[in-house]
């Protein structure tokens, strides 16, 4: 590695889980417990810069604007593994911002670690295949794995203790299937658990968490068949099944896990009552109060108007289908 800094600068985009992944096998390698199915979004980024710099005693990280000990340390980990893999000790500068709301329910940590392991592996040259930088990025945030990719993907959970198996797959590209997002934004809080301790919780108190896993396999066949065949009734079947059943399992967590608002309610009824007057529209969930309206492109404004107008939502944005995880080539 030269003395210059090394740098780079990328883009990733968070993902909406339609068959849903909660709770893991392994903790250490964030080795998921069932695989799953998601969609990656357009319109919400992550901007990543990374500089190694050979001055540096330690990691500077910085995130949306500010300085955090634990996200730190956190992050300097995630760093360590690709240190490894270069076989150097350099440390690095990080800076990374979101336009939308973090640790909110939106998968910013998805995005997150997908942008970081972009921008490192092009910083130190490492020419990580996208399948293996999955992997990495898995590490990282389980979700994040999927945010390598866009359009649709498919997270394996694979069998082995190493977790090699464990990867993202591009499904179906975007435009072969340009449905839109209507993302229901109900508060911009933070979260008060987050995502991976409230899998432990859940994985760990409740009496139904064997049952979840269970399904999970038979759901992501059906899904990936729908998705092949472009069969929106079918998908929007499956992806309210899992979501509904996701959060069921959390609320028999003890004691119950519950990351739901009014406004979340109110948008759920919402969805229902659009999709039974003919509306092609189903909803999901993720470990948040957010909701994301998936729905046929000719209904994405009728959608989004009529979300807007349910009491406690701040904010519908409608997005498409987007890219994975690059390189910001300007930038960079």
């Amino acid at each position: 590695m030269t003395s210059q800094p090394l740098q780079a600068t990328s883009l990733a985009q968070p993902n909406i889980a339609l068959v849903k992944y909660w709770g893991k096998r392994n903790d250490a390698l964030n080795l998921p417990a069932a695989g799953s199915l998601s969609i990656t979004l357009d319109a919400l980024h992550t901007r990543t810069s990374v500089r190694f710099d050979s001055a540096l005693d330690a990691d500077d990280i910085v995130l949306n604007g500010e300085r955090d000990a634990a996200q730190t340390r956190k992050l300097g980990a995630f760093l360590d593994l690709f240190r490894a893999r270069a076989n150097v000790p350099t440390r690095a500068h990080v800076q990374s911002s979101n336009d939308f709301p973090t640790g909110a329910g939106l998968a910013s940590s998805a995005s997150g670690f997908a942008a970081l392991a972009v921008a490192i592996n092009h910083a130190l040259d490492l020419q990580i295949t996208p399948r293996e930088l999955s992997t990495f990025a898995r590490r990282g945030s389980g979700s994040a794995a999927r945010s390598i990719f866009g359009g649709f993907v498919e997270m394996a959970a694979g069998r082995s203790e190493d977790g090699r198996d464990a990867f993202a797959s591009p499904l179906l590209e975007a435009a072969a299937w340009p449905l839109q997002v209507v993302v229901a934004i109900t508060t911009r809080a933070k979260k008060s658990i987050d995502s991976r301790e409230g899998m432990n919780h859940t994985r760990d108190t409740s009496p139904y968490y064997r049952d979840w896993i269970a399904t999970a396999n038979a759901d992501l066949g059906d899904a990936r068949a729908a998705v092949l065949a472009r069969d929106f009734d079918k998908l929007a079947a499956l992806g309210e099944a899992s979501c509904l059943a996701m959060h069921a399992v959390m609320l028999s967590a003890r004691p119950g896990l519950i990351y739901w608002n009014a406004a979340t309610l109110e948008c759920i009824q919402c969805v229902r009552t659009l999709r039974s007057e003919g509306t092609g529209v189903f909803f999901t969930i993720d470990a948040g109060p957010q909701v994301k309206a998936v729905c046929l492109p000719e209904h994405a404004a009728r959608v989004a108007a009529a979300l807007r107008a349910v009491p406690g939502v701040d904010e519908a944005l409608v997005s498409g289908l987007g890219a994975g995880a690059r390189v910001d080539e300007a930038a960079s």
